[in-house]
């Protein structure tokens, strides 16, 4: 599960990659319920765009924005069944968040380490997400939130040596660049094959 990751501030990298404008951001370093770059599609006008969301997916339905406080990471599994993120899933709402590195506890000393997980090749990584809106009652402010998808990671070299010993090694799914668009053009069926080890690039970890 990642619960915390440094957001990109490599504007030429996005404009390369996306033709897109990074927005400035007052958070670099995101926790739950901070803001964060992200770039989804709209499959009405077929338009890609970039703007700050909040670590968290509200479903429209909720309550209060407190919600987002747990629904950070998705399982790749349920994603489609639970009702916190069936919605997004089912309408498309794919994204990319747009990161520099994110962190996982490391227990090979024995103690918890935070260690940081970048590209091998330094570049940042969009990781797979889904995205929905949330209006805030008092208010009528529309609020974007973002879910990061999560795979099973007993597969992978470099994720499978984080968490507890005795806990299922997760991982988010930063995709390799190739595959930027065909997540944001995914379907319901085919966002599911993306979601494997095989759509993640190189990746080095230090502490």
């Amino acid at each position: 599960m990642c619960v915390q990751y440094l957001t990109t501030v490599n504007a030429d990298w996005v404009k390369s990659h996306f033709d897109l404008a990074l927005p400035v951001s007052s958070s670099h370093d995101v926790f739950p319920t901070y803001p964060g770059p992200i770039v989804l599609k709209s499959h009405n006008t077929e338009r890609t765009a970039i703007g700050l969301a909040r670590f968290g997916l509200i479903p429209s339905w909720a309550k209060d924005d407190d919600f987002g406080r747990k629904t950070y990471n998705a399982r790749a599994e349920t994603v489609s069944e639970k009702p916190s993120y069936r919605s997004a899933w089912t309408k498309r709402h794919y994204a990319l968040a747009l990161a520099d590195a994110f962190y996982e506890p490391n227990y090979e000393s024995g103690k918890a380490v935070r260690t940081g997980i970048k590209q091998s090749n330094g570049e940042p990584m969009a990781i797979a997400s889904i995205w929905d809106t949330w209006t805030e009652p008092e208010t009528g402010e529309l609020i974007v939130s973002f879910s990061m998808l999560t795979i099973n990671a007993d597969g992978h070299p470099v994720m499978k040596r984080f968490h507890k010993p005795e806990d299922e090694k997760r991982t988010v799914v930063p995709l390799k660049p190739e595959l930027f668009q065909e997540w944001l053009n995914a379907t319901p069926e085919t966002a599911k094959d993306l979601l494997s080890l095989n759509s993640i690039p190189d990746l080095s970890f230090e502490n």
